[in-house]
């Protein structure tokens, strides 16, 4: 099914390499390629001179110095963080205490409802827990630099606390992990939450902003006919969920066994996420209830 998205792999970019790609964003890609991550993190520079650095990434030495080497010379006045998943916001403190810049972001990493026992540790292993900004953004406030200016957009459900960044006079936004033009974005519970992040979605559709530098991957060119495909596609899952319940009560397995052909079994994890963020929207919306009193990832599932 996801082949109803024009997704774009060609990213034949190696992790280090500082490239410009366009007048005032230079990017440089960290060495953490994965199924989740693609061929790793992209750490945005934006501005000449004195800049803002976006997205500082993963923990990694070699990546932390090739990003402060590439702004050598120039101040750094900003970091913006999109969100903080162990990719995009571990290297902040290494690259905070070389350039003395304020962080921003949305605030610390938080679940998106109430743990359950067996989630504490899954949302401990993928979240930066340790990152608080120095400056809380609010949506559509503006972060102001030298030559350049954003306005914050906040975009919840991919986390509870990303936020997307546009950058004023460009036409572009900073869109973090929640489009990209290689993948789908993953929600998963409980980090995530699939109701906000179908809101998030509308909510960029109706921007103005056509390019988007992504977190992992190339940009996303023609960004409102990428929308109508994510948005379509997110439909078409719960559809097909739909359809699999029709048959009678199932748990999470067979649904991800039944809708996602042919998948990769290293992301077999984030399907069943990505099922059960579907499953907890469509209970919310009374069209699916299930044998215990809490979802879960061992729940059984039928239609009301």
């Amino acid at each position: 099914m996801a082949d109803d998205i024009p997704f774009d792999r060609n990213f034949d970019v190696p992790a280090g390499r500082v490239d410009r790609v366009a007048p005032l964003i230079r990017r440089v890609v960290a060495p953490n390629p994965g199924p989740f991550t693609f061929t790793g993190t992209c750490t945005y520079i934006v501005g000449e001179g004195e800049v803002a650095i976006i997205d500082p990434g993963p923990d990694l030495p070699e990546h932390i110095e090739a990003v402060l080497k590439a702004v050598e010379g120039e101040r750094v006045s900003h970091i913006l963080v999109t969100h903080t998943h162990r990719d995009h916001s571990p290297a902040v403190p290494a690259i905070q205490a070389a350039t003395g810049a304020k962080t921003y972001g949305e605030g610390p990493h938080r679940a998106a409802r109430p743990l359950q026992i067996d989630e504490k540790t899954r949302l401990d292993a993928s979240a930066d827990m340790d990152f608080t900004p120095d400056i809380r953004v609010r949506d559509g406030e503006t972060i102001e630099g030298k030559d350049f200016a954003f306005e914050a957009v906040l975009t919840p459900g991919h986390t509870m606390n990303h936020a997307a960044y546009a950058l004023r006079g460009a036409d572009t936004l900073f869109a973090g992990d929640h489009v990209m033009a290689w993948s789908t974005s993953i929600v998963a519970p409980p980090d995530g939450e699939m109701h906000a992040y179908m809101n998030s979605l509308r909510k960029l559709k109706a921007r103005s902003e056509t390019t988007y530098y992504p977190g992992h991957g190339p940009a996303v060119r023609d960004a409102h006919a990428f929308l109508d495909r994510y948005i379509a596609h997110r439909d078409a899952r719960e559809t097909a969920i739909l359809r699999v319940l029709e048959r009678g009560e199932t748990d999470v397995p067979s649904l991800v066994r039944a809708i996602y052909i042919g998948l990769n079994p290293k992301l077999a994890g984030g399907a069943a996420l990505m099922t059960f963020a579907q499953l907890e929207d469509l209970i919310a919306r009374r069209k699916v209830v299930t044998d215990t009193p809490v979802p879960s990832l061992a729940s059984r599932f039928r239609l009301t």
